[in-house]
């Protein structure tokens, strides 16, 4: 039976923690992880800007910070994980040997030092350079960064290094897309840098291609300049900015504006532990998160709350924007002057907008003033719909990057944005959004795995052999086919009986040996691990597996519960099993696990961060759901939800 006292008890708890981590601002902000691959990329560029003498005042002490911090993140088998609670992996551990050696480290004494030589060991059992290589497959956009760093550390051979066609940041990027060129907005910054370096270390042995790529120097860097925002940091993100710097520097290139303003982005972006997170802030998407699980708790406030809806509008970008050339209409996740419009923060702050409509009952003028904001949002989404009627992340293309490729999860949340305003839009706007709606679902129908999961884009899970998070992708697909009235879709019983049989023993999802071994003090350096029947993507016999031992996570659990809430309605009171889970979540905020975020968000190419409000914020909103849902009584002839 579902302990309703229980249930309150924990909406109230979870309200209260919200509300004072909001405090007296205007909006959240939220916490990123630390991330040793940040920390180390930013450590190789104040290094070689020290070297050169352009590093600025206190660099010295930011070192050794920073340092020290990567000193205290190796693992017990040698390597080096994303964030504090991540699994090794070799592109981290080779750029932290990459900062090593910079620092001083030299080549003949790299295995004479013991955590060097562990690190080493780490990456030759991975597989070394082709390990490296291995882990990105056919995406490079990651793995020429990396080996640019480890190049200017001495550690590979320039000529071991792609030769990135730099010249191609002068032409239009209208262009990009006409040609098929597999280029995207965001890879330019690193495209001209590491481009330039790559030219300038070890340059083509044919002197008209020498001089064709030279006389791109200039105009290039004029791009490079041009896309850099106000913050100095490309995307507000640490590695990213750390490798245009270390790049340019290597090229004598110190005082050149660009880098400069990186390098001042770099200096205040280090924490006071001395490591660096991936980003500045997820400002924007942890608000509109907020706001939409406080709606999922009947707990929006008209005068509290009326400060965040003001600032969520004023983060809508207004102008074109010049990294990626985006339309205007669109959020990104953050304020900052680096964030760039998104197909997740968009669909996010236009739902928080409509149910503060819902919840505040905001009178006709108020939508009347925020209409052209609406109606811009709208627009904003449908010219980003692939043609494979998914949505990609900040642009349309042909498929073969991650930030142009359409996903399930970006898709549902569209889907739920369009559908959430559909009855209040002009009718020509009306008729295109149904459109699109109508083949977003053909595509999530699609999309569907065979053994009923859908797989995200952005978010993943450590412990799974491919590093998918099926719970993560079945959840928002379930939600988006609630709220849209497609509940009867064979789909969802076959998505409903895989979240029922990928039930942890303890009652929650997700999660796996990662977080028992952080629970209990143990090494979580083991292999990868695989459930029984979980396997990679490209297996199209994957079954739905029995699960005996893992630890189940907050976020994971709150997401499928509260898809369970939205898809099966009244009939989960009736299924022990769910509220099982429901308790177990319950449980779990008394034991204060929703304190301790988990790295379930994938960041670029396979980067791992947590964020510290998504346990506080998912748990919000399933738990808000489940106490509408205890508001009814059950009925004799109610059937549990069983497939």
């Amino acid at each position: 039976m579902l302990d309703r006292s229980l249930l309150a008890a924990t909406r109230e708890q979870l309200l209260r923690e919200l509300r004072a981590d909001r405090g007296a601002a205007p909006h959240w902000t939220g916490e990123l992880a630390n991330s040793s691959l940040s920390t180390a990329t930013a450590l190789s560029a104040l290094i070689l800007a020290q070297r050169g003498g352009v590093a600025g005042k206190d660099t010295e002490q930011a070192i050794a910070a920073g340092l020290d911090f990567l000193a205290r993140q190796q693992l017990g088998d040698g390597g080096f994980g994303d964030t504090d609670r991540s699994r090794s992996n070799i592109a981290t551990t080779f750029l932290v040997l990459s900062a090593w050696k910079l620092a001083g480290n030299p080549a003949d004494a790299m295995t004479d030092d013991p955590a060097a030589a562990r690190a080493w060991e780490y990456v030759n059992r991975q597989g070394g350079w082709a390990g490296l290589r291995a882990r990105y497959g056919k995406d490079r956009t990651f793995v020429v960064p990396i080996l640019t760093n480890c190049a200017l550390a001495g550690l590979v051979d320039w000529r071991k290094i792609s030769a990135l066609p730099f010249e191609l940041a002068c032409l239009p990027q209208s262009v990009y897309r006409f040609l098929q060129l597999p280029v995207v907005s965001y890879a330019i910054p690193a495209l001209v840098a590491m481009g330039q370096a790559r030219h300038f270390h070890a340059p083509s042995r044919l002197w008209p291609v020498r001089w064709l790529r030279s006389s791109a120097i200039e105009p290039s860097l004029r791009v490079l300049r041009a896309m850099q925002p106000a913050s100095g940091g490309y995307l507000e993100a640490t590695p990213l900015t750390a490798f245009v710097v270390m790049s340019l520097l290597s090229c004598d290139r110190g005082s050149h504006p660009v880098v400069q303003d990186g390098l001042r982005f770099l200096r205040a972006s280090q924490r006071a532990d001395g490591g660096w997170p991936i980003d500045t802030n997820l400002a924007t998407w942890v608000t509109s998160l907020c706001l939409l699980a406080l709606a999922d708790c009947d707990a929006i406030d008209r005068e509290l709350d009326a400060p965040a809806i003001d600032w969520l509008g004023t983060c809508q970008h207004q102008i074109r924007h010049r990294f990626t050339g985006a339309a205007p209409g669109g959020w990104g996740w953050s304020d900052l002057s680096g964030a760039v419009p998104d197909a997740d923060d968009t669909p996010a702050a236009l739902l928080a907008l409509h149910r503060w409509q819902e919840a505040t009952n905001a009178p006709g003028d108020w939508f009347t003033a925020w209409r052209p904001r609406v109606e811009s949002g709208i627009h904003w989404l449908l010219d980003l719909q692939n043609r494979d009627g998914g949505w990609p992340t900040f642009c349309r293309g042909w498929g073969a990057l991650p930030f142009d490729r359409s996903s399930s999860d970006l898709t549902a949340h569209a889907l739920r944005a369009l559908h959430a305003w559909s009855k209040q839009l002009e009718p020509r706007t009306r008729s295109r959004a149904a459109s699109a709606i109508a083949r977003g679902r053909q595509y999530l129908l699609r999309q569907q795995q065979p053994d009923g999961s859908w797989l995200p884009l952005w978010f993943g899970n450590q412990d799974l052999a491919d590093e998918t998070n099926p719970w993560y992708g079945t959840a928002r697909v379930l939600s988006a086919f609630a709220e849209l009235g497609w509940s009867d879709e064979p789909a969802v019983s076959r998505a409903v009986a895989w979240l029922r049989a990928t039930q942890n023993a303890d009652g929650g999802w997700g999660g796996g040996p990662s977080v028992e071994a952080l629970a209990t003090g143990q090494d979580a350096t083991k292999a990868a691990w695989r459930p029984p029947g979980i396997t990679p993507q490209s297996d199209a016999s994957r079954a739905a597996p029995t699960r005996t031992i893992d630890r189940s996570t907050v976020e994971e659990t709150s997401l499928v519960l509260g898809a369970l809430a939205d898809i099966a309605g009244g009939r989960a009171l009736a299924d022990a099993n769910i509220i099982r889970g429901v308790d177990w979540l319950c449980q779990a905020i008394r034991r204060a696990e929703h304190r301790r975020a988990w790295p379930i968000g994938f960041y670029f190419a396979k980067l791992w961060y947590y964020e510290r409000l998504y346990p506080i914020v998912f748990a919000a909103g399933a738990i808000g759901r489940w106490c509408r849902l205890a508001e009814e009584e059950p009925s004799a002839d109610r059937q549990p939800l069983s497939v």
